[in-house]
């Protein structure tokens, strides 16, 4: 898996950001992470190495901006020159998730056209109220490849409405840390029926630190809440 975050640091938005992952490891070493900056890997797509090669080689997939939003407003005078970059990289793949997907057509870059094929673009949504508000934003937008994120997931959801030919994957897991809502299997195998009923591929991903499962809560610890969804075997392709 390899990664770049181009800035780390975000504002709390809405009901899934409660116990964001990123303030409980910035807060483990004293760090603000309301403070949004640049990163030292700022410019690591188009990075090269002494021979004039890119140090990141052709092909690989680059999971963005995953330590803040991509669409965050204090990034708006940094975000153009990384467009750039996924523009220059076209030999690379790269994914973003974010929460403020309402904030996307007016930050995108003049050569966006329909969007860039090499640029995965998520929306996530936890719960119903903002499924109803992103879902819709989010489909008209102009994105080559786009996945529906319920994570962490903290409600069961109807996507019936949302679940159009344009949407590649939908992907859902629980909540992780020491204080996680309760993820229900009932509310995964709803929305993993409405995938089946709408042909969109569906991927349980994690079922969180609080599981609930047949009126059984279970405590599940962070190195087995991926590999618990797995045997689960309920993913649809």
């Amino acid at each position: 898996m390899s990664i770049w975050n181009p800035w780390h640091g975000c504002h709390k938005l809405s009901e899934g950001c409660l116990n964001c992952y990123v303030y409980r490891i910035d807060n483990k070493h004293g760090k603000d992470s309301s403070i949004v900056t640049k990163t030292q890997d700022y410019n690591l797509p188009i990075r090269k190495k002494k021979n004039g090669d890119y140090k990141v080689p052709s092909g690989k997939l680059l999971y963005t901006c995953f330590s803040s939003d991509f669409l965050v407003d204090d990034a708006d005078d940094w975000r153009n020159e990384a467009w750039e970059m996924m523009h220059i990289r076209k030999d690379l793949q790269f994914l973003f998730i974010t929460k403020r997907i309402h904030r996307l057509i007016d930050v995108l870059p003049d050569n966006w056209g329909e969007g860039y094929e090499n640029v995965t673009i998520c929306c996530t949504v936890e719960n119903q109220k903002q499924a109803d508000y992103r879902l819709p934003i989010y489909l008209k937008a102009p994105i080559k490849h786009k996945i529906i994120i319920c994570e962490p997931l903290l409600s069961d959801i109807k996507l019936d409405s949302f679940l159009d030919p344009s949407i590649k994957q939908v992907i859902v897991g629980g909540e992780s840390g020491n204080n996680a809502r309760t993820c229900n299997y009932d509310w995964v195998l709803h929305i993993r029926q409405q995938c089946i009923d709408h042909n969109v591929p569906f991927r349980f991903k994690q079922t969180g630190a609080n599981f609930l499962k047949d009126a059984k809560l279970y405590h599940i610890k962070r190195q087995f809440q991926h590999s618990q969804a797995r045997k689960a075997a309920i993913d649809f392709k």
